[in-house]
């Protein structure tokens, strides 16, 4: 055998070995243990943890924790509300296992959930000038499922608007962030656009259609049967049933797709674009590994050889952004839709209904 021959089987063989390494070790699930006892004399709060990967009815517990103080720079806001995410399940599985090099590997580095909430600022540390106790806030902080949440002051956190409820308020932050992004930044979506929203009836896609709507555009959204006067009722000029028609073969072109569903190819999405369209991927198909990567990775390379614009998007939670939110919501060209709210000792129920698929709007959970 040559030499050559010799080194590129080396090569390969190396690099499978190393491959199948880190696949043992991304999917490698650590075993569940206690988390720390709370030190004599803390005060307490109920919160909701994990402490290992696996399925939500068997990881996740209500528990009691201590209660975090605010040092300088931080604001203590007490939870009125808070909302589910997809995020949320995700993490709790550690799926896809690519994120586990960033959530933590075998375990999660951080044992706190949730992100979405609004609540009443409880107390404030040295130097913080944004805030001041009694101030009805809302942002998004990791371990929002609780009765208590810690956020520096420079964070995706804001003044509520005193037109909206604390439920309305907790369902913004990730989903309405995200579709704002997706169509402002990535769609740029101008008065006149004609815009379709593949998924009009979830979270990201009932802000979606509204946001598209206070931007001027002739909105489409997408649904099930069952959601039809749901998305009229929230802005949309047109609404295709999708067990009735498929968007993508109609002959209709679109300046702006914003696509949550994923239920199309990437060829079919671009016969509904006009020629200088952009299609905004928001998210993407489960699976253990390279699933919710293909379609991100097949736009990034087919938008290299055609003039439409193929983009994805993970939204970025920036305070700057809340505040537009808030703006529209107290115009009233923003509201939330929320489909069921849970106390957050049925946490489990709660995210279980989230997984299924089958909300409408935003899921609410209540300390």
């Amino acid at each position: 055998m040559k030499l050559r021959y010799k080194i590129s089987i080396g090569i390969l063989a190396f690099f499978t070995l190393a491959v199948s390494a880190l696949a043992l070790v991304l999917s490698h699930n650590s075993d569940c243990v206690p988390g720390p006892e709370i030190p004599a004399g803390s005060e307490r709060m109920n919160a909701v943890v994990y402490h290992c990967y696996g399925a939500p009815d068997e990881v996740v517990e209500y528990t009691e924790v201590s209660k975090p103080v605010p040092a300088e720079g931080e604001v203590l806001v007490r939870v009125e509300a808070a909302a589910v995410n997809p995020l949320d399940w995700h993490y709790i599985r550690g799926k896809p296992y690519f994120m586990r090099l960033f959530s933590g590997l075998g375990s999660p580095d951080d044992t706190k959930l949730g992100v979405d909430f609004s609540g009443v600022v409880e107390a404030v540390g040295e130097g913080v000038e944004r805030f001041q106790p009694g101030d009805e806030v809302f942002g998004a902080r990791s371990g929002a499922y609780a009765e208590y949440v810690l956020i520096p002051e420079d964070r995706a956190l804001v003044m509520k608007p005193g037109n909206v409820t604390f439920e309305q308020a907790a369902a913004v932050p990730i989903a309405a962030v995200t579709a704002l992004q997706a169509l402002r930044d990535k769609g740029r979506v101008k008065e006149g656009d004609e815009v379709l929203i593949n998924g009009a009836s979830g979270g990201v896609g009932t802000f979606a259609v509204q946001i598209a709507k206070s931007a001027g555009a002739e909105v489409t959204g997408v649904c099930s049967t069952r959601n039809v006067e749901l998305v009229q009722a929230i802005g949309a000029d047109h609404v295709i049933d999708y067990k009735k028609a498929n968007y993508t073969e109609s002959g209709k072109k679109y300046d702006v797709i914003v696509d949550m569903v994923g239920n199309h190819s990437l060829g079919a999405n671009r016969k509904a674009l006009k020629d200088n369209g952009r299609l905004v991927i928001v998210g993407g198909k489960d699976g253990n590994w390279l699933g919710p990567m293909v379609r991100p990775l097949q736009a990034k390379f087919v938008s290299a050889f055609v003039d439409q614009e193929l983009n994805t998007l993970l939204a970025v939670l920036k305070a700057e952004d809340l505040e537009i939110l808030a703006e529209l919501m107290q115009s009233g060209q923003l509201t939330s839709v929320l489909d069921r709210d849970y106390a957050m000792s049925d946490i489990r129920e709660a995210i279980g209904y989230s997984e299924s698929g089958r909300a409408r709007g935003k899921i609410i959970i209540r300390p």
